[in-house]
């Protein structure tokens, strides 16, 4: 299993703390104790070591689907007003991304960056509504080949709290390139033209880079 960049630190300090903590109650020769400290601070390493995993995934590029931007679950597919960039009607595709999905944002099409702009804001729980216009966020527009703009919008939910994008302006960027990373629970809302054609449903669960979310 491959480790995300963004994890290396943070898994590094997990695992130095874990053997510290093991280290120090090893020294009270309790054997009890022992094994219910290790038995208790080994699954919290593992998770921590699992959430920045990278799995290996076969991208298969097309200049007309949208790719799902994340793993996780469909929370929301309705038409909204787009208050930000484009200030007109747009149908909203949203992804709920738990603790347990893989935490990779990938571009859902082909394009260039037109626009980037990141928001502080609160930290509530991610699969309300009201977290796309409240919540800590970061919003990437990518302008295709044929015109189409499409925006995505990565959200902190409430145990989130660092959203990390690699997009800027003017940068060209391909279905197989990664938007960024989110830390521990959080959500992606992904803005398209009123009519695009939706292939999935509420509360269904899609891969990121694999899953595709819509049709132009």
């Amino acid at each position: 299993m491959r480790l995300h960049k963004e994890g290396y630190k943070i898994v590094a300090i997990a695992i130095i703390i874990w053997l510290f903590i093991n280290y120090l109650v090893g020294l009270t020769e309790e054997t009890v104790f022992r094994v219910f400290i290790l038995l208790s601070t080994l699954p919290l390493l593992i998770l921590s070591i699992r959430f920045f995993r990278y799995p290996h995934r076969k991208i298969s590029e097309s200049a007309k689907a949208v790719l799902s931007p994340a793993d996780g679950t469909i929370v929301a597919i309705e038409e909204t007003t787009e208050t930000e960039y484009f200030n007109d009607r747009r149908l909203q595709v949203s992804v709920f991304m738990s603790v347990y999905n893989v935490h990779i944002n990938w571009n859902p099409v082909h394009g260039e960056v037109t626009y980037f702009k990141h928001h502080s804001g609160h930290f509530m729980a991610a699969y309300l509504p009201k977290s796309s216009t409240l919540n800590e966020r970061a919003t990437t527009v990518i302008k295709m080949a044929d015109g189409t703009e499409v925006l995505v919008r990565q959200i902190a939910g409430a145990v989130a709290k660092r959203i990390i994008t690699y997009s800027k302006v003017g940068k060209a960027v391909t279905q197989k390139d990664e938007l960024g990373f989110i830390r521990f629970g959080s959500r992606v809302d992904i803005y398209l033209p009123v009519g695009t054609k939706v292939n999935v449903e509420l509360c269904q669960e899609v891969t990121g880079s694999q899953t595709i979310l819509a049709e132009l």
